[in-house]
């Protein structure tokens, strides 16, 4: 099979099929984005903290929270560790995101010495946890589907398979959404969904929603057929994926179309129902962090399939997302790897022509025998580099790697006693927000436009230990669609910053709004975050939310780099955006360290479905 059509199956796996499908409209005195329901509150500047503040990172070499303060005390360099100007291991991880405690727990249980090196106090990256005032909050993703089920398609499942890690998984399938055409309740399901777009769409609509389901899911018996875990890089795939040949014949059959424009799809079968259109937009923006015209046929055909599953359901790590990082970590632990925080790279090492190593910040080197695996964006990592060391043919084109937008967060700790108490009193339904909102402002602008798309979780609905009694915990955010350029070179600390980041912010606040009335009078935390934040706190090139890799148009480098000894992990890596993206991308990584032999015994942990080894 030529090496094209593997990666259209690489691209089908990376997508994260955490959407579901329509109920039915709620009552309008149940509906909190109902017109009247709420009062606009002026938002006052947060006297609490500062930038260090935004992103729950606190300032090095300080801890943070409760949950923090157990990580940290955990793993924490010590003098002592600062004081050996050298370590030895086999296997260096730059970062210590999902991708690159994925690759670290997998190859620890290969039996791999590595160290993991991660610049701040707490483990995670993009999706460390953080407390404030009682309240814990996650920083970044809060959307998981597949976790909570086996057999699964879900890379970072399939993680958590082979190091023999896990950790409780709470469930519910209802979402609930505000689009210019109103608001409703969003269950997942297949029929559901038929339903509201029968309910929304124009005539014909639901026949186009039918004959597009049915293309989709049979094309997804290539997408979720074939387990990011048997892949590697070199002749070796040849026996890892031997025995999901059936699938890579399909994958021949169908060849370009997986990795077509989403939008082709659409023009090829003549769908052209307003809605549909709008919400398969949508849908794909959420997944992939482009529009329909950017995201490949394979994700929309792995996440329609996903919907059509039995007892489909949505889940969130009790606990918060830094409970699946400590899995993750403990994972890495568990066969004597190391986790060190507070543990800047400043450059990578090296000699005679091949990374080996990492130098930190405090002079400490930590060599590394077989490789470095840089966790960081493809743009941060050039930096790390030492210059001439890559090919600067290679350094233009990766400098080049077109960029997705940032996000604007808030993140809030909300007093709703009253709501409550008001709710028993009436003797109605329960005050009870749903777990996760999707709020679009306007069809008629990009999907992509600044401020258009907003997603307001609420994670204590289902995990009441994640906020006081009576509070909830809140995070909203732009979906990847705040532009970088109207902060770029303003001071953190001047008064402009201030006034454009309570500007930016207020979008968020009123989505937040619709939901508890009076927001301002019931805030006991409140943080914004900017791309400044992402971009100092997070090390992310420009904020960014990731590379903007568009159907038909690039693709992704893969994990290689031109010097011997280097390669990479995470989101510069793997087609998508997303957890299951950059789980997939730690497999790879891993397994094309160690022999197909071990990895083929390794998959023997992994219960994936679909076919081959794992298969019911």
């Amino acid at each position: 099979m030529r090496r094209r059509q593997l990666a259209v199956v690489i691209t089908a796996l990376s997508s994260s099929s955490w959407w579901a499908s329509v109920d039915s409209f709620v009552p309008p005195h149940a509906n909190p984005f109902a017109t009247g329901v709420n009062s606009k509150a002026d938002i006052r500047r947060s006297e609490r903290g500062g930038l260090e503040n935004l992103l729950g990172v606190p300032r090095l070499p300080e801890c943070n929270g409760s949950i923090g303060r157990r990580v940290n005390q955990r793993h924490r360099v010590t003098a002592a560790d600062a004081g050996a100007r050298e370590e030895e291991a086999e296997v260096v991880v730059i970062g210590s995101g999902i991708a690159g405690l994925c690759t670290a727990a997998l190859l620890t249980s290969y039996g791999k010495k590595v160290v993991v090196c991660e610049s701040h106090t707490q483990a995670g990256g993009c999706a460390h946890g953080f407390d404030r005032k009682g309240y814990k909050f996650d920083s970044g993703p809060s959307l998981f589907s597949g976790m909570s089920i086996s057999p699964t398609p879900n890379p970072l499942k399939h993680v958590f398979n082979a190091i023999g890690e896990d950790v409780e998984w709470l469930t519910y399938d209802t979402w609930g959404v505000k689009l210019p055409e109103g608001y409703f309740d969003n269950a997942v399901g297949p029929e559901p969904f038929r339903e509201t777009i029968s309910r929304f769409g124009g005539p014909g609509a639901q026949e186009e929603w039918d004959r597009l389901t049915e293309y989709l899911l049979e094309l997804s018996e290539c997408t979720m057929g074939l387990p990011p875990f048997s892949l590697r890089t070199g002749p070796g795939a040849v026996v890892t994926m031997a025995q999901f040949l059936p699938t890579l014949v399909k994958v021949a059959k169908v060849g370009q179309s997986l990795q077509d424009p989403f939008t082709d799809v659409l023009k090829k079968l003549n769908v052209t129902d307003p809605f549909v259109t709008n919400w398969l937009n949508l849908l794909c923006f959420l997944l992939q962090g482009l529009p329909s015209d950017g995201t490949t046929t394979a994700v929309m055909s792995y996440m329609i399939a996903d919907w059509c599953r039995p007892g489909v359901v949505l889940d969130y790590p009790k606990g918060g997302t830094e409970a699946l990082v400590d899995a993750l970590v403990r994972g890495v632990e568990a066969k004597g790897g190391k986790v060190m925080l507070g543990a800047h790279v400043e450059k990578v090492v090296v000699e005679e022509g091949k990374a080996c190593g990492v130098r930190l910040r405090s002079g400490k080197v930590i060599r590394a025998s077989r490789s470095v695996v840089s966790n960081a964006s493809i743009w941060d990592t050039l930096r790390l580099v030492p210059e001439g060391a890559l090919p600067e043919e290679f350094v233009k084109e990766k400098e080049a790697t077109p960029q997705c937008k940032s996000f604007m967060h808030v993140h809030l700790g909300v007093r709703c006693h009253d709501l409550i108490d008001a709710a028993e009193k009436e003797g109605g339904d329960a005050f009870s927000p749903r777990c996760h909102y999707a709020v679009v402002a306007d069809w008629g602008k990009p999907i992509d436009a600044a401020g258009n798309v907003i997603v307001v979780s609420i994670p204590s609905v289902l995990d009441p230990s994640l906020a006081p009694a009576g509070c909830h915990t809140v995070h909203a955010y732009t979906a990847g669609c705040e532009p970088f350029a109207i902060w770029e070179g303003l001071d953190p600390k001047s008064e402009e910053y201030r006034k454009l980041k309570e500007e930016r912010a207020q979008v968020l606040m009123d989505a937040v709004e619709a939901v508890f009335p009076n927001l301002e009078s019931r805030l006991d935390v409140r943080l914004i975050g900017t791309p400044l934040t992402a971009q100092r706190f997070l090390r992310r090139d420009r904020g960014t939310y990731g590379p903007e890799v568009k159907a038909g148009r690039d693709t992704f480098a893969g994990p290689n780099t031109p010097l011997p000894g280097l390669v990479c992990t995470g989101d510069s890596v793997w087609p998508g955006i997303g957890v299951p993206a950059v789980a997939a991308s730690g497999t790879l990584v891993a397994n094309m360290m160690v022999s197909p032999l071990k990895q083929l015994r390794m998959l023997k942990n992994i219960d994936f479905g679909g076919v081959g080894v794992g298969a019911e």
